[in-house]
This record gives C-alpha cells, structure tokens and sequence, in this order.
C-alpha cells in the first residue's frame, strides 16, 4: 500500500493491528514510547498507508475515553515544538524565529478539538507574553511548564 491508499479500507483497524503488531496494547502505549517525536513521524514508523491525522485521530479517541484529553492537548504540542523548533525555544524572537514559533503554536492550535481551543489560545499568549527560557523543550506532556499553562482540569 501507498500514500495515496491511506484512506482506503477500515484505517482505525489497521491503525490498531500495526500498534499491537509492535507489541503495544493502545496507539497511546505506543506514542509514550516515543516523546517529542512529530506525528508524522509516528505514521510513517507504522506504515506507508499510515497519516499522522489518523494517529491524532486515534490518540484523541483514546484520550476522549480515558478522561486525559488535556494531557493529549500538552503530547502534541510537544511534538509540534519538536518538530518546528527542534533546538527549542529560541532565545531571540527575530522575524524567521518569530515565525517558526507561530508556526508550532497554529500548528498546535489546529490539531487541538474544539473543546480546548480557548485553553491553548490562552496557553499560547502566556507562552509569547512570558516566554520559556532559551532552549526550553518539553519532552513529554508532563513538563513542569506545560501543566502550568494548561493544567490537567478537563475542559
């Protein structure tokens, strides 16, 4: 299979058996296993027919049943900072550092359910108003800064 064939067939089925393939028992198992890394990173670690929108989608559900939606909330925007800040935090805010880090924060507002939307709107002004230390990068949901900015009370 292909790109192009993600979509075909029951994707949420073959999401599950690759996870259990790799001797996980949920995608969200398998995702603790590897912090910080994007979710396009996760899909292509389970296949060529695999999108980095169907593990969101699979890591949301699991999340939604769990009640820790939130901490889910927190995983991607650790990903997303990984995968759009990789050195971290930048220590000077110029036009193309600027830009890097609207592009983690839209990023990570666009992959959040409606649900959280204003909780990571407001988590983003306080990040751009009081930024985190030069070089700061989370390395998983837990980060002292993180439940800071978005504590774990669900929406």
């Amino acid at each position: 299979m292909s790109r192009e064939r993600t979509w075909e067939g029951s994707w949420r089925t073959r999401l599950h058996e690759r996870v259990r393939e790799r001797g996980f028992h949920s995608l969200t198992a398998f995702a603790e296993a590897r912090p910080a890394l994007p979710l396009y990173v996760l899909a292509e670690e389970l296949g060529t027919d695999v999108a980095g929108v169907q593990v969101l989608s699979g890591l949301l559900a699991e999340a939604e049943q769990r009640g820790q939606v939130t901490r889910l909330v927190r995983d991607v925007f650790v990903r997303q900072l990984a995968q759009s800040l990789p050195d971290g935090w930048p220590p000077v805010l110029d036009e193309v550092q600027r830009f890097q880090v609207a592009k983690a924060l839209g990023l990570w507002f666009a992959s959040t359910p409606d649900s959280h939307q204003p909780r990571v709107d407001r988590a983003s002004d306080a990040l751009l108003a009081s930024p985190p230390p030069p070089g700061w990068r989370p390395l998983g949901p837990d980060d002292a800064l993180l439940r800071t900015l978005l504590p774990d009370d669900e929406a």
